[in-house]
């Protein structure tokens, strides 16, 4: 069953969204901006029955000093909300952009502190670093920073018919930790309450993902919950080594109703879901293929897992989900960070890099304009109080999964 858009009422609607950045730029986009090339992307998006796009401001482009704001990206950022309009598209802006990818991207500024994860190379001014990160959750000046830009750009879009919501950032515990609990309860406050002096009615959220479960990094979903409207979380079961094999879609709404059950009940959105698939053309396609065997899926098993994630996801009771991504990136910049080396982030897309769609786009018509659902009664499978997960999330987290699992009478994919 579909529904035009424009008579949905999106508060009781499951929405559909996806994760933005366009084929030829990627996280380019704001340095080389193509008002038409975005315009016929949320058209494409929007024809295909999704409502929502989730779009990055990378940090370096809005922000290139502390104490200002770029005021042309401000005018795109409006363009970009505009466009998203126009095509029926509700419009999540992400601050502090930040991680992505598997790259912290950071502006020199921002850079010169002890912190940071190694895992992640860090791309400043255009070029690799091994600089450390500056902790905003610590640092007065670039916490002063932050609330600038988060001011300017919920004042550049305050009242705008297509602007959902605000997220504070994409995993942003793959750039810095919180030192504690108390600063990173001031540090959503305050940046929340930024937010909505600009604009009162703006809803709030942030990107938490699945490894602000598997570790207590001081900002998870109890602590969001405080200040947030509704909480978000990303899973992939090709990173978590207690998942049942790259499409056990049985992850996903585990993971969300363990959101909610940590986060005061709130609300829970799944941001971020999706699977690589294997090129069907490119110039290393066989090289990708023979690298990332356990990482990468055929087109078919990755619409089969889209359909059932959806379908899981809708009974779980979340406010909505949200594919990653868009589409897959032209090998023109594959020479790119974070492309020259994740080649599996290439392919994510649920549309091939030369616009064509890929088969998870035709199942997800299915989900369009569905009502939300209260999401199951039963908690059964959790034996172990809220304070005692974090004593060691990691082994409570896989020991919940296989009770889910059995509660769920699910069986290897």
């Amino acid at each position: 069953m579909t529904a035009d858009p424009e008579s949905l009422d999106r508060s009781e609607i499951f929405r559909l969204g996806v994760n933005y950045w366009p084929a030829r730029t990627a996280m380019g986009w704001w340095t080389e901006f193509d008002r038409a090339e975005v315009g016929t992307d949320f058209e494409r998006i929007a024809g295909a029955g999704f409502d929502s796009v989730r779009v990055f401001l990378t940090w370096e482009s809005y922000q290139p000093a502390p104490t200002s704001v770029d005021t042309g990206m401000l005018d795109r950022l409006v363009t970009v909300a505009d466009l998203a309009g126009r095509s029926g598209l509700g419009v999540m802006p992400t601050l502090f952009t930040g991680h992505m990818s598997g790259v912290n991207w950071i502006p020199p500024w921002a850079l010169g502190g002890s912190d940071g994860d190694d895992r992640f190379r860090v791309v400043s001014g255009g070029r690799l670093t091994r600089s450390g990160l500056r902790n905003w959750y610590l640092d007065s000046e670039v916490g002063e920073s932050q609330a600038l830009l988060a001011g300017e750009v919920a004042t550049a879009l305050a009242g705008h018919d297509a602007v959902w919501a605000w997220d504070l950032g994409n995993e942003n515990s793959n750039c810095v930790i919180p030192p504690n609990r108390s600063s990173a309860r001031d540090w959503l406050e305050r940046i929340t309450g930024t937010i909505r002096a600009a604009d009162p009615a703006a809803l709030v959220t942030i990107g938490l993902h699945m490894e602000d479960l598997e570790q207590d990094r001081m900002l998870g979903p109890w602590e969001a919950a405080e200040v947030c409207d509704f909480l978000t979380m990303h899973g992939y079961p090709i990173y978590a080594r207690w998942a049942a094999g790259p499409t056990d879609e049985h992850l996903l709404p585990f993971l969300a109703q363990l959101t909610r059950w940590l986060g005061r009940d709130r609300d829970v959105l799944f941001s971020e879901f999706g699977l690589p698939t294997y090129p069907l053309a490119g110039p290393d396609g066989d090289r990708a293929r023979h690298e990332s065997p356990s990482v990468l899926v055929e087109e078919q098993a990755a619409a089969a897992y889209t359909e059932r994630a959806l379908a899981a996801l809708h009974q779980a009771g979340c406010t909505g989900a949200m594919l990653w991504c868009y589409t897959d990136y032209v090998p023109d910049i594959w020479v790119r960070p974070p492309l020259d080396v994740a080649s599996h982030e290439r392919s994510f897309g649920l549309w091939r890099a030369d616009g064509s769609p890929k088969p998870s786009v035709e199942v997800v018509e299915a989900f369009t304009g569905l009502d939300r659902t209260s999401g199951p009664a039963s908690r059964e499978w959790i034996d172990i109080e809220p304070d005692d997960f974090w004593e060691n999330s990691a082994d409570n987290l896989s020991h919940l999964y296989g009770r889910y699992r059995e509660s769920a009478g699910a069986t290897s994919p």
